[in-house]
């Protein structure tokens, strides 16, 4: 697979030169100063991939082209916002750019709890607490029959949770679910807005009624609309599954689980509307059999995040080694070289280590973990190749 890097732009404090070294080929970015809904322009497109092309290395992947919350809730100007995500794809596709990562979860991008967990050998990672996530829900969130929502043995931890926290602690976690983990993807939500809890309520108060049937028939006709236009331009469209993959905040959740992938496929049946494979976010549900939806769905893949996550008893889950948890970033390999060994590829979160975070790297994307997770994964590869008598060439150096 080619190896390939999320990069947020020409301010990332990770350089691209930086990313030439570790044997990074491909960039995965976007336009992260266009605002949501606006139309990317073919100059600034066409100026950023000469940029990385200038470092001697390749834009493969947009990760993401925004799809706007209007065009999930069904607003009223859903069409134009629609048209203009079709003059988007028109421009990347017209500047080589075919592939497009993006997705459909309802006001957050992915939920974490904490971004800096401890790991049993000194490293951090984030980590997903269903306690704490409901105690941010109904005490600071207050959202409207909250408790419902949530079994009877969370909300005896949430009550335990409401002697200890304080102030600073629930500041925390605000930073952490609705600002820190957002803010530089595009999201609804920056750092440094003011009451950001309010302005997260006021776009819940978009979805009220809406059902997951009712985001399916939108996702459905957000995807038939532009098919026209990715068919055109050969453009492939790949949704990222749920993060965390499962309801989350009364929202629907409509990329889950195997009905839900099979679902969207069927809904609109084009080679161009596809699957971005997060082995992350598939394996921080414990219902979810990864490998079996690899071999299942590989040729409907049209970009992969190979990472893995480890889900605790109670359902809790973190970032797991890429070697370790329940992906079997091994095996995926062996699934996905075998069906397409050009598909880019990227090994997303990885460890905070030796100093990382002391660098003011984005939440889940530090340097140097990133680069010991691209090693291993660049062993397995090496690995697979050879058993698959497939060619491994490693950038960089003298064959």
């Amino acid at each position: 697979m080619e190896r390939t890097w999320r990069w947020f732009g020409k301010n990332d404090k990770i350089t691209l030169a930086m990313l030439r070294e570790i044997g990074v080929e491909g960039i995965v970015t976007a336009l992260h100063d266009v605002p949501n809904g606006e139309v990317w322009s073919r100059e600034k497109i066409a100026d950023l991939r000469k940029y990385i092309e200038d470092a001697g290395l390749r834009w493969s992947v947009v990760e993401s082209l925004p799809v706007s919350e209007s065009i999930k809730y069904g607003g009223p100007d859903r069409g134009q916002l629609i048209e203009n995500y079709k003059e988007s794809l028109k421009n990347l596709a017209l500047e080589g750019i075919h592939t497009v990562c993006y997705n459909f979860m309802p006001v957050l991008d992915w939920a974490r709890t904490d971004l800096d967990h401890p790991n049993p050998n000194g490293t951090t990672n984030l980590y997903f607490s269903h306690a704490q996530f409901a105690y941010f829900d109904i005490c600071i969130l207050k959202r409207e029959g909250a408790e419902r929502d949530w079994p009877a043995g969370v909300l005896e931890e949430v009550e335990k949770l409401k002697q200890t926290m304080t102030p600073e602690d629930d500041h925390k976690l605000v930073e952490n679910i609705i600002v820190k983990t957002q803010g530089f993807v595009s999201g609804n939500i920056k750092e440094g807005d003011e009451h950001p809890v309010e302005l997260f309520r006021s776009l819940l108060d978009l979805y009220k009624g809406i059902t997951k049937d009712q985001l399916r028939e939108n996702m459905r006709y957000f995807l038939s609309a532009i098919m026209p236009t990715c068919d055109e331009y050969d453009m492939r469209m790949c949704v990222h599954p749920d993060d965390p993959p499962f309801p989350i905040l009364g929202l629907p959740r409509i990329v889950t689980c195997d009905d839900d992938i099979r679902w969207f496929l069927d809904a609109v049946d084009n080679p161009h509307n596809g699957l971005t494979f997060c082995a992350g976010s598939l394996s921080a549900g414990a219902h979810n059999n990864v490998v079996e939806l690899a071999r299942k769905y590989a040729s409907r893949t049209w970009f992969v995040h190979l990472r893995s996550c480890h889900v605790f008893p109670n359902g809790d889950f973190t970032e797991a080694s890429h070697l370790g948890g329940r992906a079997d970033v091994i095996e995926l390999a062996r699934i996905f070289e075998k069906t397409n060994p050009s598909l880019p590829m990227r090994v997303d979160h990885g460890m905070t280590m030796l100093g990382d975070a002391d660098r003011g790297y984005n939440a889940g994307y530090s340097f140097l973990g990133r680069m010991f997770a691209l090693g291993q994964v660049q062993g397995i590869l090496a690995t697979v190749d050879r058993e698959l008598g497939i060619e491994y060439k490693q950038p960089g150096f003298y064959e």
